[in-house]
């Protein structure tokens, strides 16, 4: 069994800066891509942050030179520091490693149950 599992969520004020961790753990062979994406009340889920296995990274433009994506392959780890939290910026926040397990020849995504950030004063 793979698991994906988030952590780092809480409460700040605006302004203010918080870091989310996802670890993926299991038979995992390989992890080509991982993303970082929110969710609030009543919207879609968006896509905020990701990075390929090669290092290059992509950013919502709602949160470009705020927050920085990077990982750890070592540790099957993908970080997301978020700097100048804004209240825009409260919704559940959820993780999806795009990895091939032991055994298996292609790739599939597994999602975290997500963590909730909530920017308030």
């Amino acid at each position: 069994q793979v698991q994906v599992a988030e952590s780092g969520g809480g409460l700040v004020q605006p302004g203010g800066s918080l870091r989310l961790s996802c670890t993926a753990s299991g038979t995992i062979v390989d992890i080509s891509i991982m993303s970082w994406y929110r969710r609030t009340p009543g919207q879609q889920r968006e896509l905020v942050a990701v990075t390929i296995s090669g290092g290059d990274t992509n950013y919502a433009d709602s949160v470009k030179g705020r927050f920085t994506i990077s990982r750890d392959n070592a540790k099957n780890t993908v970080y997301l520091q978020m700097n100048n939290l804004k209240p825009e910026d409260t919704a559940v926040y959820y993780c999806k490693a795009n990895l091939r397990q032991s055994g298996d020849t292609w790739y599939r995504d597994v999602w975290g149950q997500g963590t909730q950030v909530t920017v308030s004063s």
